[in-house]
């Protein structure tokens, strides 16, 4: 065989070789899907933006209207007229439509602080638990303040474990002179219920050495030295 025959030969059997033209096809195709692949993910990106954009404004209109609507349950909430605060008056919307109808918006959020106070005060904790939870503020009063509230719905309950979980949040939430150290004495109270008498000592303590000007300064030293002893 000629060498022009060979070379002919040789690259008639490298273009005839099924591997080879597998190996080539493959490149081809995962070149093509990679290339598909980022266009894709180009796609789904700006639709993501354009997603967001649009529930943003959706979210702001919605709460635009939810806090018209939630005017009136605010009044109503003032006057003491717990029940026409919580579900209106037929006219009017109450907390518990604006939160159903207005999920997500920061009306809804703060309804859920409301509801939850009503239910408080009519002595439905679970409700009121359930409410709370629900509600989040970056106002390091009104959140810690929240978490206080739910402990209170635990307490009521009787489920001395949960109500600590909520006034150590509440303790542990931008902490300051005024209201930190109440909650300490509700975690005290708490631990003491379930029981648990060197950690109630503790959150006492913990009034004693860092809130020394605090208004419970005699009670949670009087409080301290019992559950030491009832600790030992």
């Amino acid at each position: 065989m000629s060498k022009k025959k060979k070379e002919e030969h040789s690259e008639g059997s490298i273009m005839e070789n099924p591997d080879v033209i597998v190996s080539k096809t493959e490149e081809f195709f995962k070149d093509k899907k990679k290339r598909n692949f980022t266009s894709v993910i180009g796609g789904v990106l700006i639709l993501a933006v354009v997603a967001l954009f649009l529930y943003r404004g959706h979210l702001e209109t919605q709460n635009e209207e939810a806090q018209e609507e939630m005017f009136q349950a605010v009044y109503f909430y003032e006057a003491d007229s717990l029940s026409k605060a919580l579900n209106g008056d037929g006219l009017n919307y109450g907390f518990l439509k604006i939160i159903g109808d207005y999920p997500g918006t920061d009306a809804a959020n703060l309804a859920n602080f409301y509801a939850g106070s009503i239910y408080m005060n009519l002595g439905e904790y679970k409700s009121a638990v359930r409410h709370f939870e629900e509600f989040g503020s970056s106002d390091y009063l009104v959140q810690a303040r929240a978490y206080s509230l739910t402990g209170d719905g635990y307490m009521e309950q009787g489920l001395y474990a949960d109500a600590s979980k909520f006034y150590q949040l509440a303790v542990d939430y931008k902490p300051n002179e005024s209201y930190t150290p109440v909650y300490l004495q509700k975690l005290a109270i708490a631990h003491e219920n379930a029981g648990n008498y060197a950690d109630a000592a503790k959150a006492y303590g913990i009034i004693i050495d860092d809130y020394f000007k605090s208004r419970l300064l005699q009670e949670a030293k009087k409080h301290k030295a019992r559950l030491e002893g009832l600790a030992q």
